[in-house]
């Protein structure tokens, strides 16, 4: 099978329509569909089922399909290699990072790091920290930004540290929060960050919250805290500053660090010898300092 017999099958399966699919291929529906009949003809079998709801694959379409995103993904990974021999940085960065930072931060980075090298391809996912390194183990990504307690054998480097906020527009103190009848609006997460604000809350008040909402994003978090609807704990990471709210740092003396949240940046060492991961993991770093730096 051809690259761009591998291509076909693999779009034909992800769209399931041949018109989308001849689209993203940029064909006409009638050249589309001559060079499936080519593919068919080739395997000497049915790959996909007409009808007008689209396309189905037949069972042998789907040892076909997955044996074009195998040869694809092998092709892949041939040519970074052979990119990593030449001096100029390209190829595809695949990178893998947590939502919040995904959302917050990362954006800036990647804005200088196109900037500095067009010629590389971006590859972004996010989600929680557990998919991030699942995608590391699958091959998905080259590299993964986490938070929290980085459960990684390979290469790790820290970034940056988060302060926690109290945020909340009547709470002014810390104390407040024994007396108050305002909810704690907390968001899912599949890390330790739950549990650790819970441990927290227990050191200084030998109590639970009284009452909770929870959502399923940070930034709805955020934005009912914002908006008056009750308390949040949140990273310094998603604040910047312009919030009309109380925001109080959760410790009680200076030599008392309170809760704070850090951030790594991981990866397999073979990854780290690419290019473009290298030529990414600098500016990240740079990035980094100077977080750190301005927050000091």
């Amino acid at each position: 099978m051809t690259a761009t017999e591998a291509e076909i099958i693999k779009v034909l399966a992800e769209e399931r329509n041949m018109r989308k699919a001849a689209e993203r291929l940029f064909l006409t529906q009638p050249a589309l569909s001559q060079r499936l009949q080519s593919i068919e003809k080739e395997w000497e079998t049915q790959l996909f089922l007409r009808s007008q709801r689209g396309l189905t694959p037949t069972p042998a379409g789907e040892l076909v399909i997955q044996y074009a995103i195998e040869q694809i993904a092998k092709r892949e990974e041939v040519f970074e290699t052979i990119q990593a021999f030449n001096s100029k940085v390209h190829g595809t960065l695949k990178i893998a990072c947590a939502s919040i930072v995904g959302l917050n931060w990362l954006p800036k980075v990647l804005k200088d790091f196109v900037t500095l090298y067009p010629d590389t391809k971006i590859s972004l996912m996010t989600g929680w920290s557990s998919e991030i390194v699942k995608a590391l183990y699958e091959g998905e990504a080259h590299i993964g930004i986490v938070r929290g307690q980085a459960d990684w054998k390979g290469k790790k480097i820290h970034l940056f540290r988060d302060m926690m906020y109290l945020v909340d527009k009547e709470i002014k103190a810390l104390e407040d929060l024994l007396t108050t009848d305002r909810p704690f609006i907390q968001f899912k997460s599949d890390s330790d960050y739950y549990q650790e604000i819970l441990q927290w809350w227990q050191r200084h008040f030998n109590q639970n919250p009284r009452h909770q909402i929870i959502v399923d994003q940070i930034e709805t978090c955020k934005q009912m805290a914002l908006n008056g609807i009750g308390f949040a704990i949140l990273p310094s990471i998603t604040l910047n500053g312009s919030e009309d709210v109380n925001k109080i740092p959760l410790h009680h003396t200076e030599n008392d660090m309170g809760l704070t949240r850090d951030t790594w940046l991981i990866g397999y060492e073979s990854a780290f010898e690419l290019r473009q991961v290298n030529a990414f993991v600098d500016i990240v770093q740079d990035h980094a300092r100077c977080l750190y730096e301005y927050k000091n």
